[in-house]
């Protein structure tokens, strides 16, 4: 009937196939593309190894990729974003189909995607504390992901009753409440996001460092905050999702928010390494960091440096390496003294974890550095001379 007087009447065709189209192949190929540049960065120029948070990105685009080309070939040529009515039988039928399997990889690349961030955070928080809650963390969101994945699979008993009960004819078995599935896996997942969000925040906040410097490491996680309001967004889309009469026009807008939640989610998670890449293309602009002159400490004889003494350390990205280089000396009012110069370098692999000085949550106070970091200090006792004559020391 509606189609019949949309046709009668000469109504316009309405139709968000362009917009969903362009949304789904820009997002997915930006996407892709920086978790590409992020595993080439880290396999050729970095020192540091490939963690399980890389692989675990892999994952996702790995599975993203077919999502994008099943939503392109799937549900938006079969109908997405178009009113149902304008629709043949058998187009509904295949845009089910291809729904059915979108919604299953959705559940598996949010569950894919959180893991990834928390190995992440596994990997440059080194307290036993926040580690503890982490592998909690962990081994949620795996049951998260599985149970919903199993319970978006096995929904509809039989199966092919998902694609088929649209018609009214079919109705031999039965289907969860898709509705509420849909709104307990987006609450749950909001829910997860603002945990993961705090856990970071929580361990920022207990760094000795300046006030700035502090803003700046929280900014890096509050990025994450994009996504969790992307993820409140598409909450709001799935009021009508199970209940509508024009399943394929009141789907787009939810089908096409879950594709921005999960590409603008695995961009999020590749910019730490994204910016190491700026770094290393920019090292002026970006690369440049004035350190305190206690990060490093000098001694004289057994005592630490005091007055008198003068201690700096500059940190500069240069290529592949960061390097640190430091000069203490004596004052020359004393003839007697050894004036002496010592040049020291320590060297860092290109890695995220060094984006975040997690020293300071160590246990008992000792430093714990990452893999691919080292430390050095300088160490000299002081000898009188019979000449007053500089003395260098190398």
């Amino acid at each position: 009937t509606k189609n019949l007087t949309t046709t009668t009447c000469h109504a316009p065709v309405r139709s968000k196939n362009n917009m969903l189209k362009l949304t789904n192949i820009i997002l997915g190929t930006i996407s892709a593309v920086c978790v590409l540049a992020r595993l080439m960065f880290k396999s050729v120029f970095s020192a540091g190894e490939l963690g399980w948070d890389d692989y675990l990105i892999f994952a996702s685009v790995v599975f993203g990729v077919p999502t994008t080309i099943i939503q392109d070939i799937g549900t938006i040529k079969h109908g997405l974003g178009k009113d149902v009515w304008t629709l043949g039988f058998g187009t509904i039928t295949a845009f089910v189909k291809w729904f059915y399997i979108i919604e299953v990889l959705y559940f598996f690349n949010v569950a894919m995607l959180k893991l990834s961030l928390l190995f992440f955070f596994l990997r440059i928080f080194p307290a036993k504390s926040i580690r503890r809650l982490l592998w909690a963390t962990v081994a949620f969101d795996i049951i998260f992901g599985i149970t919903f994945i199993i319970a978006a699979i096995f929904q509809c008993t039989p199966i092919k009753l998902y694609w088929e009960k649209w018609d009214g004819e079919h109705l031999d078995g039965k289907c969860v409440n898709v509705n509420a599935l849909g709104w307990a896996n987006a609450v749950i997942s909001i829910a997860l996001d603002i945990w993961m969000l705090a856990l970071p925040l929580w361990q920022v906040l207990n760094l000795k460092l300046a006030w700035k410097k502090k803003v700046s490491v929280a900014m890096m996680f509050f990025v994450g905050t994009f996504v969790t309001v992307i993820s409140i967004i598409r909450l709001q889309t799935l009021i009508s999702f199970a209940n509508s009469t024009n399943p394929t026009w009141d789907q787009a807008e939810a089908s096409n928010w879950s594709t921005i939640e999960i590409n603008v989610g695995i961009i999020c998670a590749c910019m730490p390494a994204l910016r190491l890449i700026l770094v290393r293309i920019f090292p002026r602009a970006l690369g440049s960091t004035q350190y305190p002159s206690n990060q490093y400490y000098a001694k004289y004889g057994s005592n630490p440096l005091k007055s008198g003494h003068n201690a700096s350390a500059t940190r500069s990205q240069m290529g592949r390496d960061e390097v640190f280089a430091g000069k203490n000396y004596h004052s020359n009012n004393n003839n007697n003294a050894i004036t002496y110069t010592k040049t020291f370098e320590v060297r860092h692999g290109d890695d995220e974890e060094q984006l975040v000085p997690m020293d300071d949550l160590s246990a008992k106070g000792q430093k714990v550095r990452s893999s691919g970091s080292s430390q050095a200090s300088v160490s000299a006792a002081s000898t009188p001379v019979a000449a007053n004559m500089p003395r260098r020391l190398s």
